[in-house]
């Protein structure tokens, strides 16, 4: 499978474009992020994501612990493993951009080091609605960092 443009959310030439109005396939019009829903919710409803690698733009960041499909509240659970010292990290399902099946990998249109920056993940207080508005604050504001014309 070819690396994932981090400049498109679908393989359209140009998926900012949708009758003159920014549109993700699946997801909310371009300039709003619902960092808690996915995108694309057929390509995960009832999909079973743990195992499945996670792949930023710039490079893997680790395997999917666990993963919540809730309406309005879904989100990944990622061990990085060696990469950030055994740390887990978790990502809002609006982070994600595309799942491949077949390659059993997630890709979200975030660089390492703007998943390695993020608040950190807490076991015990992720369901906590500060850490959740802190969390979908902070991926909200790293669109801000993102190239122009990138899918948002």
């Amino acid at each position: 499978m070819d690396r994932l443009d981090p400049h498109a959310a679908t393989g359209t030439p140009d998926p900012m474009r949708h009758g003159d109005q920014g549109a993700i396939a699946g997801g909310a019009p371009a300039g709003t992020f619902d960092p808690w829903s996915y995108r694309d919710r057929p390509s995960v409803a009832d999909a079973d994501l743990v195992g499945y690698h996670v792949e930023a733009t710039d490079g893997g960041i680790g395997k999917i612990d666990s993963a919540s499909h809730e309406v309005g509240g879904s989100y990944l659970v990622v061990d990085t493993g060696p990469w950030i010292f055994g740390r887990k990290v978790m990502l809002p399902a609006g982070t994600v951009n595309h799942v491949d099946h077949d390659a059993r990998t997630v890709y979200v249109d975030r660089e390492r080091d703007q998943i390695k920056a993020a608040p950190e993940y807490d076991e015990d207080s992720h369901g906590d609605p500060a850490f959740r508005d802190r969390l979908g604050g902070y991926y909200d504001e790293t669109y801000g960092n993102l190239p122009p014309g990138t899918a948002r």
